[in-house]
């Protein structure tokens, strides 16, 4: 099955739908992402739909509803997780301060984010609590 993206008039994606593999087939019986634009264009009448991979082949990351697509790269971009974050060169969120190096830890432990004190503090898993 394949899967295809609305998205708006921002690039954000509204809905994300599945599409039996026949739909795509050309005339040659070759998958072309145009004709499952065109199929999905046919059934909703909104024609800017983009293809996605839920197994992430594809555009970097299976898009979900809120993402946005990035027609320069060609990736969907998930949501920031917090206000401070920017994007990096791979279109991954990162937060302004290093994430610290978690080899130290003990067991169950993790680092979590503080926006409001924009820091990293060390958490417990529920297993260690």
């Amino acid at each position: 099955m394949a899967h295809f993206a609305e998205l708006d008039e921002n690039n954000i994606v509204t809905k994300v739908i599945v599409v039996h593999n026949n739909e795509l087939l050309d005339d040659q019986g070759q998958e072309n992402e145009a004709k499952g634009v065109e199929f999905c264009s046919s059934l909703f009448g909104h024609t800017n739909w983009v293809q996605t991979s839920y197994n992430n082949n594809m555009r970097k990351q299976y898009a979900g509803v809120g993402y946005t697509y990035d027609s320069d790269k060609d990736v969907f971009i998930e949501p920031s997780p917090y206000p401070s974050w920017t994007l990096n060169e791979n279109s991954d969120w990162v937060a302004p301060v290093e994430k610290p190096d978690e080899s130290g830890l003990a067991e169950g432990q993790y680092y979590g984010w503080y926006e409001d004190s924009q820091t990293w503090e060390i958490e417990n898993g529920p297993e260690t609590e």
